[in-house]
């Protein structure tokens, strides 16, 4: 039985908190408002009515999902990724988040349990992001900027965060930035916080902003 159907709003604030809780992120208003789009105001009168509903908890600890959230925001997670694997062959890699951010809302238990089956249960979305219980699967991936000159790695993931930004996908389709292609670090330059790749014959400089969100696997 289908549970309990929250909006599209609750469901895009449970998806952030979860990813951000999960990875052990602030989880703040002004960071909150900065994603979503919205007014810090509006976004503190989100979060006390999501915690009126017993989705999170805020205290001197900070905010934090409930039980409920947590399934909640896994099950939103999980529909949104495999929206992205069902539109794959049809929209631009750094497309499938903001497609996926619309359609996901309207997926039923049923659909998902049938692109599941369809897709054969994969562990990540097309980004390399893990679905709601295989973690463990991307694990061993470093950030790019753990990685010191000279050393050969495999893209693994774009972190989610990432994809909350339309240019940065793009940017990173174009350059090649995409799970499962071959660099090599190249230079790392701390003064001004870029680290230098070479992809696919051509060189590609990030900041440290977005390098951090670039998970790789290093080659021996």
């Amino acid at each position: 039985m289908e549970a309990l159907k929250l909006s599209p709003t609750v469901e895009n604030y449970l998806s952030l908190i979860y990813v951000l809780e999960r990875d052990d992120e602030p989880i703040v208003g002004a960071r909150l408002a900065e994603l979503i789009g919205v007014t810090h105001p509006t976004v503190t009168n989100t979060l006390k009515r999501i915690s009126r509903d017993g989705f999170i908890t805020m205290d001197k600890s900070g905010t934090h999902l409930t039980e409920a959230g947590w399934q909640a925001a896994r099950t939103v997670m999980r529909r949104h990724m495999l929206t992205e694997w069902m539109m794959v062959r049809m929209l631009p890699w750094s497309k499938l988040h903001l497609e996926a951010h619309n359609l996901e809302h309207a997926i039923s238990a049923e659909a998902e349990a049938a692109l599941l089956e369809q897709l054969g249960h994969p562990q990540t979305c097309p980004h390399g992001n893990p679905l709601p219980g295989s973690e463990a699967a991307v694990a061993s991936w470093v950030r790019l900027t753990q990685i010191p000159p000279d050393a050969k790695v495999i893209i693994r993931r774009v972190h989610e965060l990432a994809e909350e930004n339309p240019q940065t996908m793009a940017f990173l389709e174009e350059k090649r930035i995409m799970p499962g292609v071959q660099a090599t670090v190249v230079e790392i330059l701390e003064f001004n916080e870029t680290t230098t790749l070479h992809v696919e014959q051509h060189s590609v400089t990030l900041g440290f902003a977005v390098a951090r969100y670039i998970f790789v696997e290093q080659q021996i």
